[in-house]
């Protein structure tokens, strides 16, 4: 579902879009928020009632006109604040995005390892999606698809809201042609190329991962060995679904899983934990091809970027 378009009133800072929270109507005779403060403080805990106190008298929390609300204004249910969300602890990302296209209704990005896409977690300002909104002075920049934090390589935004709803289409229909790269042990018990389809679940034991299990299939990948070099190979990967963790999923299963990969088949790195930026990840959004449902063009991009060979 596509989200709600941007406040006009609201501006971004620093390229950031301000977080929107609804004020519900309290049951008729009571008042449990005597103050906008007293709200936020109990339903948005993650900040103390005395940062919040702080934020609201720097001026950084709106009304939907788009003012400042001061620590003592009154609780109204029915309405709307807008603040931007910051973390004082946020992890630097030290590698760089690169655009590889733009015009008036997308921009294509590659992406580097290990930097998210969306804000989300531990990860606000240290984003694709905020790096390029005040990189391109684009508020409105939409990602129309997602890949992981981990995997490096292209992302496509929607410039326009009106156009936003076409090219998510694209990817919910499966008429987008998307080819990976990936570097894994090389294998002589399999043929290939070949598809692997598996039920992939959520991870019951693990929050953050998915997994296979018995039932009817609801993932299909190709992959095929493209290059060899030693006791590693380098893959190339066309998935037809888009399950969370699929490729790497769908690679540690078969025996082969994914240089670098801290959480298939088994769980290295807690997801809060530090970062080997020496190892990253071996898997690449390489390739996307589609026909533009706004403009009728035939799209086609290719990453730039290459993966690393592991240390023999």
């Amino acid at each position: 579902m596509s989200r709600p378009p941007r406040h006009p009133l609201i501006p971004l800072r620093d390229g950031l879009s301000a977080s929107c929270v609804a004020l519900p109507q309290p049951p008729a005779g009571t008042r449990p928020w005597p103050r906008v403060l007293d709200f936020l403080a109990q339903r948005l805990p993650r900040l103390s009632p005395d940062e919040w106190a702080q934020r609201l008298a720097r001026g950084e929390v709106l009304d939907e006109a788009g003012q400042p609300l001061p620590p003592e204004a009154p609780y109204r249910g029915g309405t709307r604040l807008y603040y931007w969300r910051t973390l004082d602890d946020e992890p630097a990302v030290p590698f760089e995005e690169r655009v590889l296209f733009q015009d008036a209704h997308l921009v294509v990005a590659d992406k580097p390892h290990f930097l998210p896409v969306t804000p989300g977690g531990r990860f606000v300002r240290q984003t694709l999606l905020v790096r390029l909104k005040q990189r391109l002075g684009l508020p409105d920049l939409s990602p129309v698809h997602r890949i992981d934090r981990e995997t490096a390589g292209l992302v496509v935004f929607s410039v326009r809201p009106q156009d936003r709803g076409a090219y998510q289409a694209l990817f919910r229909e499966r008429t987008v042609a998307k080819v990976y790269q990936a570097i894994a042990p090389a294998s002589d018990a399999h043929r290939f190329p070949l598809v692997r389809h598996s039920c992939i679940e959520e991870d019951a034991n693990t929050f953050f991962r998915t997994c296979e299990m018995p039932g009817t299939p609801n993932s299909e990948t190709t992959i095929d060995a493209v290059e060899r070099r030693g006791a590693w190979a380098r893959y190339r990967l066309a998935p037809v679904t888009g399950k969370r963790h699929q490729l790497r999923v769908h690679m540690a299963a078969l025996g082969l899983p994914i240089a670098g990969d801290q959480f298939y088949p088994r769980v290295q790195r807690g997801p809060d934990e530090a970062e080997d930026f020496a190892n990253p990840l071996r898997l690449l959004a390489w390739g996307i091809a589609f026909a533009d449902p706004v403009t009728g063009e035939a799209r086609r991009f290719e990453s730039g970027l290459s993966l690393d060979w592991p240390s023999p």
